[in-house]
């Protein structure tokens, strides 16, 4: 990180890929109101082609599940303690904490005991497991960044600063994507044969978890319809490296790119992806979907007994109703992942409600995030300083 400066500045640690979309996002609109800004901690590198100084590696924090981030807990305190020190010797006009909470949060609380705007970008899912942490939240944030509208209340109920921001995707993507233009940008050649999409996740030990699931799943469709072409994004190299080693050892074939994941899902017909971020792009451009995912057992275990929604992805949330199929941990079987799938394409084309309903929810969330996330972080440091009488 840089050394002290009398340029205002703001620290930003994103722990994954989502993260990173609306950090980069957030820096421009706020290099917008500030132009001489420096920005600083952990991010990712569409952060870091806005200018942005990452610390470390932003996959170091990449890590999901109550088990798995145990064997990584002290580099993840030693990267964590790095930060709470770099903020304290260097005061930033605030602490911008970007999802990733187990991480972020408590340091945002001790940044806030020190006198520190503390922000926190994407609210945790507290409305839907571990609801007691709103306590915890409200003690750690001067402000919430909520991507959500079903997200407010319980903000709102305890008091604590909250602001709907909409997401940046839906910003980003427009209402209606051509299928042939993408297919054409990602070399697929002509052909009248369907194609599906597969994303088994971005994260190691989920291509390790889901891919083999995925691709026995795409073995089952290929024996009910056999001229299906399939195309996987990888997020870098050693992804990509995993996902062919995997598609050999099954003997199945599929395209597989680096990046370009929604490229790719716009050129689908349909696709079969992990719960997440995905879920939501994949509804944004209007593409049929089943959604899939698989926790180690004692994961699940821990969390089946948690959560409170009847939804874990956020089409389902969006629409609170059962809007694309979700198949979790037993229920995904290659034989009901390709059977659903399919099934799902099939009867897409003629549902007009579920269409109507994704389009819906894309207006929804077209707030201009980045501009409005800036706005009221701008007005919350501008508010704090009259206060204090600077």
């Amino acid at each position: 990180m840089s050394e002290k400066s009398s340029k205002p500045r703001y620290v930003i640690v994103a722990g994954e890929a989502s993260g990173d979309i609306l950090g980069a996002n957030l820096i421009e609109s706020l290099r917008k109101r500030c132009p001489d800004a420096l920005f600083e901690g952990i991010g990712g590198p569409l952060m870091e082609a806005q200018g942005f100084q990452s610390l470390v590696p932003m996959d170091r924090l990449s890590v999901m599940g109550l088990v798995e981030v145990l064997g990584r807990l002290p580099e993840l305190l030693k990267i964590r303690k790095h930060v709470y020190t770099n903020c304290l010797d260097n005061p930033p006009l605030a602490f911008i904490g970007i999802d990733s909470p187990d991480f972020t949060l408590p340091l945002e609380r001790k940044l806030k005991d020190k006198g520190i705007l503390a922000v926190h970008y994407v609210s945790p899912s507290v409305w839907a497991w571990r609801q007691k942490r709103i306590f915890k939240i409200k003690k750690s944030v001067d402000l919430m960044l909520a991507l959500f509208p079903f997200e407010m209340p319980i903000y709102q109920q305890h008091g604590i600063p909250v602001v709907c921001v909409g997401h940046t995707l839906a910003d980003d993507i427009p209402l209606m994507c051509d299928r042939a233009v993408a297919r054409a940008q990602l070399n697929m050649g002509e052909s009248n044969a369907p194609v599906f999409a597969i994303l088994p996740g971005s994260r190691r030990g989920e291509v390790e978890r889901l891919a083999p699931l995925f691709i026995a799943s795409m073995s089952e469709i290929l024996r009910q319809q056999s001229d299906v072409r399939f195309i996987i994004p990888a997020v870098n190299d050693d992804r990509r490296e995993q996902i062919t080693e995997l598609l050999n050892a099954a003997n199945v074939d599929a395209i597989v790119v680096n990046g370009q994941s929604r490229d790719v899902m716009i050129a689908a017909d349909a696709i079969l992806l992990a719960s997440g971020t995905a879920a939501l792009e994949g509804m944004l451009v209007k593409r049929p979907m089943v959604v899939a995912y698989r926790f180690t057992k004692l994961t699940y275990a821990i969390m089946s007994r948690m959560i409170k929604v009847p939804y874990v992805s956020l089409p389902n949330l969006l629409a609170n109703k059962a809007l694309v199929p979700e198949l979790i941990q037993d229920k995904a079987t290659p034989k009901n992942l390709a059977s659903t799938l399919l099934r799902t394409w099939k009867a897409f084309e003629a549902d007009q409600e579920i269409q109507q309903t994704y389009l819906d929810l894309h207006l929804m969330l077209r707030k201009q995030a980045g501009d409005t996330a800036a706005e009221a972080i701008v007005n919350l440091v501008e508010k704090t300083h009259m206060r204090k009488g600077n």
